[in-house]
């Protein structure tokens, strides 16, 4: 059994909402500079030019590299021979964000009731996702989420016989529906099985898997890009305004599902795709 201070969850928290907020993670960094080099529209170049102008202007000046600072989705990854000490887990999460987003002065988005929307004044509280996994170590991932992308999402509640066509379907669909809104180029995280909020917690976590990373599952791996492919052949292009890198990567999860259902979550994100992680 290994024991950990909840305040060193608090301390790692803070610090990886002020990373996230203020640095592309290494894939992003590399896959935004790909498209760059391989984008075929003179404007969707220029844009994506402009796109790194402000990514360095951010990390250089300590500026966040989207205005909208995003709600915090953070992912715990607990193995079960660990043992926390010091207080409520949760709590200590919760602190870390307050901490991150007052201490790194960064835009609190979260209001307190979806009617009242009195603002927190904070940031919190998170939304947080447990996962128990064998060993004595904690991963955290912390993936701020602004909402420009986030209400350009979907869920379809598919017919078993609508099948791996239908799926390609509903995909594209939310793909075009959200069109420049999502802030794209993006990343389309999807979820496919489960139940109703299951494959929409899978499509949320898929955002997190590095962009230059494929499924293990054959017709997956295909299926990833088969719809990469198809989505920016769709011509909407860097800021919505026409080119050929519409998304940088489409990372889809899969799980066992019912013989009556066929769920599939589509969580899309914006260029920045914002996720930090550690191992402790």
């Amino acid at each position: 059994m290994r024991t950990i201070d909840v305040a060193e969850i608090t301390n790692h928290i803070k610090e990886m909402c002020i990373e996230a907020n203020h640095f592309l993670a290494q894939d992003m960094d590399a896959a935004m500079k790909k498209a760059q080099d391989t984008e075929k529209s003179p404007l969707g170049k220029q844009i994506l030019c402009q796109l790194q102008d402000n990514l360095k202007i951010a990390g250089e000046d300590m500026i966040p590299i989207c205005q909208d600072t995003g709600m915090a989705v953070i992912f715990m990854e607990i193995g079960q021979d660990v043992h926390f000490t010091g207080g409520l887990l949760e709590d200590a999460v919760n602190e870390g964000v307050r901490r991150g987003y007052t201490e790194g002065y960064l835009r609190k988005s979260v209001v307190n009731d979806p009617i009242v929307r009195e603002n927190t004044k904070d940031n919190t509280p998170a939304i947080v996702h447990y996962e128990i996994t064998p060993g004595d170590q904690v991963k955290i991932t912390v993936a701020p989420k602004g909402f420009g992308s986030e209400n350009m999402s979907r869920v379809f509640m598919l017919k078993p016989a609508d099948g791996i066509e239908g799926v390609k379907n509903a995909i594209l669909t939310a793909v075009k529906e959200a069109g420049p809104n999502a802030c794209p180029p993006m990343v389309v995280g999807v979820g496919i099985g489960g139940t109703f909020e299951k494959c929409a917690l899978m499509a949320k976590k898929a955002l997190t898997r590095p962009v230059d990373e494929r499924s293990t599952i054959p017709y997956v791996k295909e299926l990833e890009e088969e719809m990469l492919e198809k989505i920016n052949g769709t011509g909407i292009g860097p800021g919505g305004l026409g080119g050929t890198t519409t998304a940088l990567a489409v990372n889809i999860n899969t799980y066992p599902t019912h013989i009556a259902g066929l769920p599939v979550g589509i969580n899309i994100c914006c260029h920045v795709n914002r996720h930090a992680v550690r191992v402790i």
